[in-house]
């Protein structure tokens, strides 16, 4: 297989990865140690993210055939992808708490299901909780007017009670 063959390959999976990600987080690395690293690869993988440091121009190759061809400026420097393929949030929030700690890790942009993030999106983006949160937030709201609803009920089930035995 010659050089040009492995680089159409390698594009060709960027692509796959792309299309099948809900997010892909474009994060610069540089500074990083190869502990942080470690650390921040085994975070990831946790929550089911896919760390990879690809070539520049075969990302962009594979995004532009997407139509994602303005993600050309991100792509300047040291480059990694985080591809979330469940949670569009998780990449961008765990690259993010990572960030915090080690500056090495900065968010640069991304492409989220379909739209190209810039850099202020993908930090707002990282603010989002994780869908998990997101959900007993959602069943914690419905929680407290249902039992106010069954006090309620229940208080005029005694009231009919009382007026009936009265």
């Amino acid at each position: 297989m010659g050089n040009r063959e492995i680089k159409e390959a390698k594009v060709k999976e960027i692509v796959e990865k792309l299309q099948k990600a809900q997010a892909a987080i474009l994060t610069s690395y540089i500074g990083i140690t190869v502990e942080e690293d470690t650390e921040l690869r085994k975070r990831l993988r946790e929550a089911g993210v896919e760390y990879r440091v690809l070539k520049n121009t075969l990302t962009l190759r594979a995004a532009k055939e997407l139509g994602y061809g303005d993600i050309e400026k991100y792509l300047e420097g040291p480059v990694a992808v985080a591809f979330g393929y469940d949670d569009p949030t998780a990449p961008a929030r765990i690259l993010a708490e990572f960030g915090e700690k080690h500056k090495a890790i900065q968010l640069k942009a991304g492409i989220v299901q379909g739209e190209i993030f810039d850099t202020a999106k993908v930090v707002e983006l990282s603010k989002v909780p994780p869908r998990e949160v997101l959900l007993a937030k959602l069943l914690g709201s419905f929680k407290a007017p249902l039992s106010n609803l069954a006090y309620l009920l229940n208080a005029i089930k005694e009231k009919k009670e009382q007026e009936a035995n009265a």
